[in-house]
């Protein structure tokens, strides 16, 4: 009789620690589970960790590239044009303003208003070459009231004897009459109409890039 109870005793001592041990046994059943799970999609975190390393080293030339094309990067003409033809006037000079800072003209400067003298920016390209811009803003864009050679005429008896401008140049989101444009060509001033201000202001090249014939550069940029 005592030794049935010693054999049972021990029956019973050996129980509990196979409870204890359970939940060991469960934990290392979950972490062999996790690792076969891991093990199966690990090119998942290479793929990550590699798109994540390309980013980075992509930074600083997307953050230039931000610059060099601004907000207006990625949309098309048409619709960068419908932005512009939406602005107040006074906020369309300010357009044509970043997107000469955009193109690289840090100090462009908006200086339109009561006696501008047919300046509305004024900026120094990369290449040293000062720039005076005439806006004309109109609300319904191509079908606004054209852009005739009087107002060319006023921006030709300022812009380089009073700015002195390098290029002298009219924006306009609108059109431009074709004897405005002879008279510019002969004057050697520049005509952004809308066609061209919709190549700019998407953002594939800068202004100089788009016009015909730009004086040449005064200094390396």
């Amino acid at each position: 009789m005592r030794r049935g109870r010693a054999v049972g005793g021990r029956r019973r001592a050996q129980r509990p620690s196979f409870e204890a041990a359970a939940p060991v046994l469960l934990g290392v059943a979950a972490l062999a589970a996790f690792t076969d799970r891991l093990l199966a999609v690990w090119w998942v975190a290479v793929l990550t960790a590699l798109l994540a390393l390309g980013a980075g080293a992509d930074r600083p030339g997307s953050l230039r590239r931000r610059f060099r094309r601004g907000p207006a990067s990625g949309r098309s003409a048409d619709e960068a044009l419908a932005g512009l033809d939406a602005l107040h006037h006074s906020c369309f000079e300010d357009a044509v303003r970043d997107m000469m800072r955009r193109d690289g003209c840090r100090d462009a400067a908006r200086v339109g208003g009561a006696g501008d003298l047919g300046a509305d920016v004024t900026a120094t390209d990369p290449f040293g070459r000062r720039w005076v811009i005439q806006c004309k803003h109109r609300r319904q864009g191509a079908a606004g009231s054209p852009v005739g050679t009087q107002d060319f005429q006023v921006l030709n008896g300022t812009a380089r004897q009073v700015h002195g401008a390098d290029i002298a140049v009219i924006v306009t989101n609108g059109r431009v009459t074709a004897p405005a444009v002879t008279f510019a060509g002969r004057q050697r001033l520049q005509v952004v109409d809308r066609p061209v201000l919709g190549a700019w202001a998407s953002g594939s090249h800068p202004l100089w890039e788009l016009l015909r014939t730009v004086p040449p550069p005064r200094s390396p940029g």
